[in-house]
C-alpha cells in the first residue's frame, strides 16, 4: 500500500516539474527586437566621400543564401569545384578503403581478404587446427563487453 503512495506522489511531482518547465519555456521565448541603426561614420574616417543617408535608403549587404544539403553533399564530391563529378572524384575516398582490404595488391578482393577479421577471428580461435569450433574455442570469439564508466565522481 505504501508503494502506491509513493508512485502517486512520485507522478504528482513529475507533473509539476513538467508544468513548470513547459511555464518557463513559454514564458521565457525571446521578442525579437529591431537591431538599432549602424552610428555612421563621420566624413573625415571614409575620406570624405561619404554622404549621409538617411537609413531607409541605405544599402545593405546581400544575405548568403543557406546552401541545400545536396548541394553541400554536391561540393564535397566536387573536389576541383568545376561543378562536375568525375568518376575519379567520386571512387577517391573508396580506394583507401579497398587498397587496406586487398592484402595482395592485385585489384581484386578474394572472399578471404573481404572477410579477413572474420577469417583472422576463425583462425586464431581454431586452437587445435580442426578447421572446425568446438564450444569453448567459438566462446573465445564473443565480442568483449563495453567497459562501463562509474557512475559517480567517487572514484
Amino acid at each position: 500500500m505504501e508503494s502506491s503512495h509513493e508512485a502517486f506522489f512520485a507522478g504528482v511531482a513529475a507533473r509539476f516539474l513538467m508544468m513548470t518547465g513547459a511555464f518557463l519555456l513559454w514564458q521565457g521565448k525571446a521578442q525579437e527586437a529591431p537591431l538599432p541603426d549602424a552610428p555612421a561614420m563621420a566624413a573625415e574616417e571614409a575620406g570624405g566621400a561619404l554622404l549621409q543617408a538617411p537609413p531607409s535608403a541605405r544599402r545593405r549587404a546581400p544575405e548568403a543564401s543557406p546552401k541545400s544539403r545536396e548541394e553541400k553533399r554536391f561540393a564535397r564530391a566536387d573536389k576541383d569545384d568545376d561543378g562536375r563529378i568525375t568518376r575519379d572524384e567520386l571512387f577517391e575516398p573508396r580506394k583507401k578503403a579497398f587498397a587496406k582490404l586487398d592484402k595482395n595488391g592485385n585489384g581484386a578482393l578474394s572472399f578471404e581478404e573481404w572477410a579477413a577479421r572474420t577469417v583472422d577471428k576463425f583462425a586464431g580461435a581454431d586452437k587445435d587446427r580442426s578447421g572446425w569450433l568446438t564450444g569453448p574455442e567459438f566462446a573465445t570469439t564473443a565480442p568483449k563487453p563495453a567497459k562501463r564508466r562509474a557512475s559517480c565522481a567517487c572514484g
